[in-house]
Protein backbone atom coordinates (compact mmCIF):
# COMPACT_ATOMS: atom_id res chain seq x y z
CA UNK A 1 0.00 0.00 0.00
CA UNK A 2 1.51 3.27 -1.23
CA UNK A 3 1.68 6.41 1.00
CA UNK A 4 -0.32 8.86 -0.34
CA UNK A 5 -0.90 12.87 0.77
CA UNK A 6 -4.53 11.89 0.56
CA UNK A 7 -4.26 8.71 2.78
CA UNK A 8 -2.27 10.95 4.93
CA UNK A 9 -4.99 13.50 5.10
CA UNK A 10 -7.52 10.98 5.99
CA UNK A 11 -5.49 9.53 9.01
CA UNK A 12 -4.96 13.19 9.99
CA UNK A 13 -8.38 13.99 9.70
CA UNK A 14 -10.08 10.94 11.86
CA UNK A 15 -7.20 11.32 14.38
CA UNK A 16 -8.44 15.35 14.72
CA UNK A 17 -11.89 14.18 14.84
CA UNK A 18 -11.45 11.62 17.22
CA UNK A 19 -9.29 13.91 19.60
CA UNK A 20 -11.86 16.58 18.74
CA UNK A 21 -14.68 14.13 19.90
CA UNK A 22 -12.54 13.17 23.15
CA UNK A 23 -12.22 16.92 24.24
CA UNK A 24 -16.21 17.22 23.70
CA UNK A 25 -17.40 14.63 25.83
CA UNK A 26 -14.68 14.01 28.53
CA UNK A 27 -12.24 17.21 28.29
CA UNK A 28 -10.89 16.35 31.86
CA UNK A 29 -9.91 13.09 31.32
CA UNK A 30 -8.21 14.41 28.13
CA UNK A 31 -6.41 17.17 29.98
CA UNK A 32 -5.19 14.48 32.56
CA UNK A 33 -3.80 12.37 29.99
CA UNK A 34 -1.78 14.82 27.78
CA UNK A 35 -0.72 17.40 30.58
CA UNK A 36 -0.85 15.32 33.89
CA UNK A 37 -3.30 17.65 35.45
CA UNK A 38 -6.94 18.22 35.92
CA UNK A 39 -8.71 20.99 34.22
CA UNK A 40 -10.67 23.89 35.94
CA UNK A 41 -13.74 24.97 34.77
CA UNK A 42 -12.67 28.18 32.51
CA UNK A 43 -9.72 25.10 31.10
CA UNK A 44 -12.76 22.97 30.13
CA UNK A 45 -14.96 25.43 28.27
CA UNK A 46 -11.97 26.01 26.49
CA UNK A 47 -10.80 22.67 25.81
CA UNK A 48 -14.51 22.44 24.71
CA UNK A 49 -14.36 25.37 21.91
CA UNK A 50 -11.05 23.41 21.07
CA UNK A 51 -12.86 20.02 20.45
CA UNK A 52 -15.38 21.75 17.76
CA UNK A 53 -12.71 23.19 16.49
CA UNK A 54 -10.79 19.82 15.89
CA UNK A 55 -14.00 17.80 14.83
CA UNK A 56 -14.54 20.93 12.11
CA UNK A 57 -10.64 20.49 11.57
CA UNK A 58 -10.97 17.25 10.78
CA UNK A 59 -14.13 17.50 8.41
CA UNK A 60 -12.24 20.31 6.39
CA UNK A 61 -9.40 17.98 5.77
CA UNK A 62 -11.73 15.15 4.48
CA UNK A 63 -11.42 15.35 0.77
CA UNK A 64 -13.52 17.45 -0.70
CA UNK A 65 -15.40 18.57 2.60
CA UNK A 66 -14.23 22.18 3.61
CA UNK A 67 -17.37 23.66 3.87
CA UNK A 68 -18.81 21.35 5.73
CA UNK A 69 -16.05 21.80 8.50
CA UNK A 70 -16.17 25.42 8.83
CA UNK A 71 -19.91 25.28 8.59
CA UNK A 72 -20.13 22.77 11.88
CA UNK A 73 -17.62 24.66 13.81
CA UNK A 74 -19.38 28.01 13.06
CA UNK A 75 -22.80 26.27 14.04
CA UNK A 76 -21.16 24.21 17.10
CA UNK A 77 -19.02 27.63 18.71
CA UNK A 78 -22.44 29.32 17.77
CA UNK A 79 -24.48 26.98 19.71
CA UNK A 80 -21.89 26.39 22.25
CA UNK A 81 -20.90 29.45 23.49
CA UNK A 82 -24.57 30.68 23.30
CA UNK A 83 -25.30 27.55 26.11
CA UNK A 84 -22.51 28.90 28.15
CA UNK A 85 -24.08 32.56 28.01
CA UNK A 86 -27.50 31.67 28.32
CA UNK A 87 -26.77 29.51 31.63
CA UNK A 88 -24.49 32.42 32.84
CA UNK A 89 -21.14 29.91 32.89
CA UNK A 90 -19.39 32.34 30.91
CA UNK A 91 -20.03 36.68 31.27
CA UNK A 92 -17.03 37.91 29.06
CA UNK A 93 -17.40 41.01 26.91
CA UNK A 94 -16.74 39.29 24.19
CA UNK A 95 -18.89 36.54 24.10
CA UNK A 96 -21.67 37.81 22.75
CA UNK A 97 -20.01 39.49 19.94
CA UNK A 98 -18.38 35.86 19.54
CA UNK A 99 -21.42 34.26 19.32
CA UNK A 100 -23.32 36.39 16.96
CA UNK A 101 -19.90 36.58 14.41
CA UNK A 102 -19.80 32.72 14.09
CA UNK A 103 -23.33 32.48 13.94
CA UNK A 104 -23.43 35.51 11.14
CA UNK A 105 -20.28 33.57 9.38
CA UNK A 106 -22.42 30.04 9.47
CA UNK A 107 -25.27 31.22 7.83
CA UNK A 108 -23.31 32.88 5.00
CA UNK A 109 -21.26 29.98 4.43
CA UNK A 110 -24.68 27.91 4.57
CA UNK A 111 -26.42 30.73 2.10
CA UNK A 112 -23.38 30.31 -0.31
CA UNK A 113 -23.33 26.65 -0.60
CA UNK A 114 -27.03 27.16 -1.25
CA UNK A 115 -27.09 29.53 -3.94
CA UNK A 116 -26.93 28.13 -7.21
CA UNK A 117 -24.28 29.72 -9.91
CA UNK A 118 -25.74 31.87 -12.30
CA UNK A 119 -25.82 30.73 -15.90
CA UNK A 120 -23.51 32.88 -18.30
Amino acid sequence: MAITTGRVLMAAAVAEIATGLALLVLPSLVGQLLLGTALGVEATMVARVAGIALVGLGIACWPGTPLAGMSIYGAGATVFLAYLGLKGIATGVLLWPAVAAHAVLTAMLLWSSARKPAAS
